[in-house]
């Protein structure tokens, strides 16, 4: 599939839309252009690969259209500065933060194309604002009992640290080691915090430098001790490409209150695992949403990543480690750019693969892309997930003590999901069926299926020859316009707006329940199924 949008075919159709705020920070907000999270990449692409008249004549005339695009006020910039015509790019950085786009955009991170720019007046005044306070996140994650991680990037290689209170005054913090940010990480470092009491809200401060801008920048609430029983909502979904007037599906996401944020790929349209330049910029643009911003600071985040993360459309990376060779890079930026509890086997076994448990419910995160294979392995059959990590999950499983088990996936489990295309589990059956017959000879009981990919919200029954049904929560339509066909083979199947998936557990029961609910970006409960662990055992 070819995400090269056609500028001739935006334009027309931004044509026949409102003109509007389509930087999300005005008052109005009025239709979009087609695909818009491609059209910046592509101006990217074309100051990339010396092309940055073309750039500037296709932005420019969109800009005729939608005057208060503040997205393409920033590449403009990036194309004067690739010109040299520095006067140009401070004038449109200027008119980039006049319509609303956040300052840090101009600040944040080692490869943006305004390097140039930085010993520029303008620009120094950006950086110095940053110097007691990070320019993306802060960032939650891997939130334990007694523990938790905080993410953060800075403007410049800084020293930072957290400090946590019961109080909002900050008396009798709680305060994590220095950690160093440098070039090496992209400024970006996680800082664990110790010490903390289960079950227990603290107001946290991000220290930059030694200092801060004085205000709390979240806070976070630890969870149960692990194996007890616990009671908890989650979020999750995937399909996260970048349209500013959707970014407030973040907004919502946080107005459900969840106790975690579980992202299950597509959670940034790449699309280009060659050119660090398109990887970091599309990071970088997600993180200075202030409606992420403010979602991450308070829930943790446990991301994995899919195709358009990894590589490219529906693509394999293949059984080796390094080769093609940017698979380890891309893994590299990946774990620059998020909080998890570890990836994979480390830099020795590289992936976005994981487990965590929040009270008694364990997680399992796979990896569906950097060791997919499509041609038969020794036993003579493709594999998504490769042997190794193969032989992870088994053991995963096999040692879990979690009364329920969530195996989430970036690709749909149940066959009928996208028809007879090869790209979800129904391309790797007798892998798929390998899992499914483990857990029932292995008598794991409490299995919850979750997954992403598909830009709707579904329900999933799979019955198996051996062992109890299995149900699938789906969704992956967080932030994305373009829409896929609802199901009529699933139980519920949802896509006329933008969705995520809202899961409330509850194991203090003596038979614990796990509802399924699917809600609005505008907050409306479209659908709900509520499950028993009873039901998800043999009897």
């Amino acid at each position: 599939m070819n995400h090269r949008l056609a500028w001739g075919c935006c334009l027309l159709t931004a044509l026949t839309l409102l003109a509007g705020d389509v930087s999300g920070q005005g008052k109005k907000k009025k239709k979009i252009p087609g695909q818009y999270k491609r059209v910046h990449q592509n101006a990217l692409s074309d100051i990339l690969n010396g092309k940055p008249e073309k750039a500037i004549e296709s932005l420019n005339r969109l800009l005729e259209t939608l005057p208060d695009d503040a997205e393409s006020r920033y590449m403009l910039a990036v194309a004067y500065t690739k010109l040299g015509r520095r006067d140009d790019a401070v004038a449109q950085v200027n008119k980039a933060i006049d319509v609303g786009l956040p300052a840090e955009r101009f600040v944040a991170g080692t490869i943006t194309g305004l390097e140039p720019l930085r010993d520029h007046e303008a620009l120094k005044k950006i950086e110095k604002s940053f110097e007691h306070r990070p320019v993306h996140g802060p960032m939650l994650g891997d939130v334990r009992a007694r523990s938790a991680k905080v993410w953060v990037r800075t403007a410049v290689a800084s020293r930072v640290q957290v400090i946590a209170s019961i109080a909002k005054d900050f008396s009798n913090p709680v305060r994590s080691a220095v950690v160093e940010t440098s070039k090496k990480t992209d400024f970006t470092a996680e800082i664990p915090l110790t010490g903390l009491k289960p079950l227990t809200t603290y107001h946290y401060r991000v220290l930059v430098n030694g200092d801060s801008d004085g205000k709390p920048d979240g806070t976070l609430r630890t969870f149960h001790e692990q194996g007890k029983p616990a009671k908890f909502r989650l979020a999750f979904g995937g399909g996260a490409g970048f349209v500013p007037q959707h970014e407030r599906s973040w907004t919502t996401i946080q107005q459900q209150k969840p106790d975690a944020l579980l992202l299950l790929g597509d959670n940034t349209y790449i699309d280009d695992p060659k050119t660090p330049a398109m990887q970091h910029y599309c990071y970088y643009r997600r993180q200075s949403r202030p409606e992420f911003r403010s979602l991450i600071a308070s829930v943790p985040v446990y991301s994995i990543w899919d195709d358009h993360d990894f590589g490219t459309n529906d693509c394999s990376g293949g059984p080796a480690l390094n080769k093609p060779a940017w698979k380890q890079p891309v893994y590299r930026v990946f774990r620059n750019n998020w909080v998890n509890p570890y990836y994979g086997g480390g830099d020795a076994q590289p992936g976005c693969n994981y487990d965590f448990y929040l009270g008694d419910v364990h997680f399992v995160m796979l990896d569906g892309r950097y060791y997919r294979n499509l041609k038969p392995e020794d036993n003579g059959r493709s594999s998504m997930l490769g042997p190794q990590q193969r032989a992870w999950l088994k053991k995963t499983v096999r040692q879990s003590k979690g009364r329920l088990l969530v195996l989430c996936s970036p690709v749909p489990w149940v066959f009928a999901a996208k028809g007879n295309s090869r790209d979800t589990w129904n391309g790797f059956r007798e892998e798929r069926n390998e899992i499914f017959d483990f857990l029932a000879d292995n008598n794991v009981k409490g299995v919850i299926l979750m997954s992403a990919d598909r830009h709707r919200s579904d329900l999933w029954k799979i019955d198996r020859e051996k062992g109890y049904p299995l149900y699938e929560f789906n969704s992956s339509r967080l932030t994305n316009q373009h829409v896929h066909p609802t199901m009529k083979q699933a139980m519920f199947s949802y896509n006329k707006k933008q969705s995520f998936g809202v899961v409330d557990i509850d194991t203090t029961l003596a038979d614990p329940t796990i509802k399924y609910t699917v809600v609005t970006i505008d907050g409306e409960a479209v659908h709900s199924r509520t499950l028993k662990r009873s039901q998800l055992t043999d009897r």
